[in-house]
C-alpha cells in the first residue's frame, strides 16, 4: 500500500511540473488561473526582484563595514532601500490584481474573477524559477521550450 501511495504521489508530482492542470492542487486550476499565471508570466515585474533586494540588503548590514561607513550604508538602508522596495511591491502587487481582473473580466467572461488578482499579485512575487505551477511561457509571452 505504501509503494502504491509513493508511486502515485510521484505520477503527481511529474504531472505538476510537466504542467497537466489534472494534477494541480484546487488554488490552481481553470481557466482564469491559467492566464493569470500566464500573463504574470509573460513580464518581468519590479516584485519579483523583492527576495534578492532583501537577501542583498540583509547582507550590506551584516558587512563589517568600517564605522562611519557602517553608519552610512545602514542609514541608505533604512531610509531609502526599504521603503523604495516596499513601495515598489505595493504598487505592483495592486497594478497586477487589477490588471489581470479586468483582462480576465474580458476575455472569461463566464469566469468567476473573485481571488485571481490575489493569485496573480502573490505570483508576481515569487522568484521566476520557484513558482509553482512552473512558467508556461518566457518572458515576451513566447513559450517555454521543452526539456530533453
Amino acid at each position: 500500500m505504501r509503494a502504491k501511495q509513493a508511486a502515485e504521489r510521484e505520477k503527481a508530482r511529474k504531472g505538476m511540473l510537466a504542467g497537466d492542470e489534472r494534477y494541480f492542487p484546487v488554488r490552481d486550476k481553470g481557466p482564469a488561473r491559467k492566464f493569470a499565471r500566464d500573463w504574470v508570466d509573460a513580464r518581468r515585474l519590479p516584485s519579483q526582484y523583492f527576495l534578492p533586494f532583501s537577501l542583498v540588503i540583509l547582507l550590506a548590514t551584516w558587512i563589517p563595514w568600517p564605522m562611519e561607513m557602517r553608519a552610512l550604508v545602514l542609514n541608505l538602508v533604512i531610509t531609502i532601500g526599504w521603503p523604495i522596495m516596499m513601495l515598489g511591491v505595493l504598487l505592483t502587487s495592486v497594478y497586477v490584481a487589477w490588471k489581470v481582473k479586468r483582462l480576465v473580466a474580458q476575455k472569461l467572461p463566464d469566469e468567476p474573477v473573485r481571488g485571481v488578482g490575489f493569485y496573480a499579485a502573490m505570483r508576481a512575487l515569487q522568484i521566476r524559477r520557484l513558482r509553482f505551477p512552473p512558467p508556461a511561457v518566457l518572458p515576451g509571452g513566447k513559450p517555454v521550450p521543452p526539456k530533453k
